[in-house]
């Protein structure tokens, strides 16, 4: 069963970069469309970003837009979310998962492949 595994986050201050990525074993992640989301504490789960499978296709909600960029690293069989100008807005646990879209903007996710995701702090 697809199953992806998150690693990357930490603590980090107000406007720095953290570069999160994102795995499945023994699955090519070329062969999926694939994004993130994030939820926060007490809040409901977030789309953050997806990618379609060649890369042709990949969407952002509006509030990291300039900010994180979502990219396939082929060569390693990883899915990258780089993240700039953090904000503590930004703090969440951010999960990898399939992810498919119902129109332009509204992205969706397979939450069953999700992983364990990883911890990303913003604070001073």
């Amino acid at each position: 069963q697809l199953r992806f595994v998150e690693s990357g986050g930490g603590l980090v201050q107000p406007g720095g970069s953290l570069t999160l990525s994102c795995t499945a074993s023994g699955y090519l992640l070329a062969d999926y469309d694939i994004g993130w989301f994030r939820q926060a504490p007490g809040k409901e789960r977030e789309g953050v970003s997806c990618v379609s499978t060649r890369g042709g296709r990949t969407t952002y909600i509006e509030s990291v837009k300039g900010r994180f960029t979502i990219a396939r690293d082929a060569a390693n069989n990883k899915l990258l979310l780089q993240m700039h100008g953090l904000k503590p807005d930004d703090t969440a646990v951010y999960y990898c998962a399939q992810c498919y879209w119902l129109s332009k903007e509204d992205m969706r996710y397979e939450y069953h492949t999700q992983g364990s995701g990883t911890q990303v702090t913003v604070a001073s």
